[in-house]
């Protein structure tokens, strides 16, 4: 399954990057005249309410939807594994305030704060992206500090301080390696769930906003014709699965490659 899932990403990536250049129409292009026309040979996923051709909209929406989710997981990653190798490592009264945010952060449903955020900031990419970053970085920071708490009882890190290595060398030549696999792990998992929460917020309208293609909003423009025009939500929505799903299988197989020995459900 971790290749099968590599590979959709990959070639997820390769249609993003090189969008403009494999995308059949102009993703705003509209034709009236064939609104609403159902799968042709011309229009593989059909026109949409506006006129505009869908499968060109979906390739511009993977751009949206990766772009956040690489974002959001970078900045979500390098908050929380600062936090978490800072926690973890020296403890103390630090260790307990990081420990206090985050279990505030934790009390509350992530998709509804960051609905709240956004609601606050306003409806645009870039909130869109800082809301789920303020939320993301919880998991890596509890993960990365759980991590640190065993690593740092080793013996070739007991070795180093013993040695009289700065704090500062100990942790970047021998406790952060130990976690990044871990954190590779979540990370991959994390862009799954950033997926969706970019979809979600936009198909509310709180996330990016029209003309621009997103698959949360193509959603949302086609919920009024399920019926008469059912290509509009079939195919973003099967966008969004192909990618969460090749995403879990990619998370799932690191995972188990990491540890082996992990019985698996």
């Amino acid at each position: 399954m971790i290749r099968l899932g590599a590979a959709i990403v990959s070639v997820t990536l390769l249609l993003a990057a090189f969008g403009p250049w494999v995308t059949p129409y102009d993703p705003s292009r509209q034709e009236l005249a064939l609104r609403l026309a159902r799968p042709s040979l011309a229009h593989p996923f059909g026109i949409d309410e506006l006129g505009r051709d869908i499968l060109s909209r979906v390739l511009a929406g993977a751009r949206i939807s990766l772009l956040v989710g690489l974002t959001v997981v970078s900045v979500s990653a390098a908050v929380g594994l600062a936090l978490g190798l800072v926690g973890g490592y020296f403890g103390g009264l630090l260790d307990e305030v990081i420990g206090r945010v985050v279990d505030v952060l934790l009390a509350f449903p992530g998709i509804l704060l960051a609905i709240a955020l956004v609601a606050v900031l306003g409806p645009s990419l870039v909130n869109v992206v800082l809301a789920l970053s303020v939320i993301g970085w919880v998991g890596y920071a509890r993960l990365v500090r759980g991590q640190v708490l065993r690593i740092r009882e080793l013996e070739h890190v007991q070795a180093a301080r013993a040695l009289g290595a700065r704090a500062p060398r100990v942790l970047l030549r021998h406790v952060l390696p130990g976690t990044l696999p871990s954190v590779l792990v979540q990370a991959t998992l994390g862009m799954a769930s950033a997926v969706i929460a970019e979809a979600a917020l936009s198909f509310l309208g709180l996330g990016v906003q029209p003309p621009t293609p997103s698959w949360g909003t193509m959603l949302n423009g086609g919920r009024t014709h399920l019926l008469d025009a059912p290509h509009l939500t079939v195919f973003p929505g099967l966008a969004i699965a192909v990618l969460v799903l090749a995403l879990n299988f990619l998370g799932d197989g690191l995972r188990d490659a990491i540890d082996p020995r992990r019985e698996r459900r």
